[in-house]
């Protein structure tokens, strides 16, 4: 039924997808939140090597740099320092059960539209030369003004967080 070529991208794709599903299961099903944070880091970490294995370095590096790593490790920070009790939720057998119940809908409508998709040819569709200098030139010659705006919705996000911040340690 299926004619598959065992080959290095082949088992790169199912090596991430494994990383992926076993970081994704971990961070659910564990009890520590740091225990959880790097689970995610995990789940991050193999989205990035997807990236790199569909010819997307540029969003690969993106991925890794600011999810994998600074979004992680500002998550961890940010359990560090803040107070935990030590009560756990009751168990609610009812919210397991409607919880597995729209995971296998969401897996089942999954398997029907990629089993009824018409997948274009993969030599159809060739990557560009250097898609980082693609996307550098976008970015700087269409997309300059929401760049710019970008920056300084960051920034002043940034300014009001350090004014919270100072404001709850006074």
């Amino acid at each position: 039924m299926f004619n598959v070529d065992i080959t290095g991208e082949f088992i790169a794709f199912f090596a991430f997808a494994a990383i992926m599903i076993g970081g994704a299961v971990l961070m659910i099903s564990l009890e520590k939140v740091v225990h959880m944070v790097i689970s995610m880091a995990a789940v991050f970490l193999g989205l990035g090597g997807m990236y790199v294995l569909l010819d997307a370095e540029f969003v690969a590096f993106v991925q890794v740099l600011i999810y994998a790593g600074a979004v992680s490790i500002l998550m961890i920070f940010g359990i560090m320092m803040t107070k935990h009790s030590g009560e756990s939720e009751p168990v609610r057998p009812l919210h397991e059960a409607l919880v597995a119940v729209g995971a296998l809908s969401l897996f089942g409508l999954f398997f029907y539209a990629i089993r009824t998709t018409d997948f274009p040819d993969a030599a159809a569709a060739a990557p560009a030369e250097d898609n980082t200098m693609a996307i550098g030139e976008l970015l700087f010659s269409g997309y300059i003004v929401p760049f710019e705006l970008l920056s300084v919705l960051l920034t002043v996000a940034f300014i009001g967080a350090i004014a919270l911040a100072k404001k709850e340690a006074e």
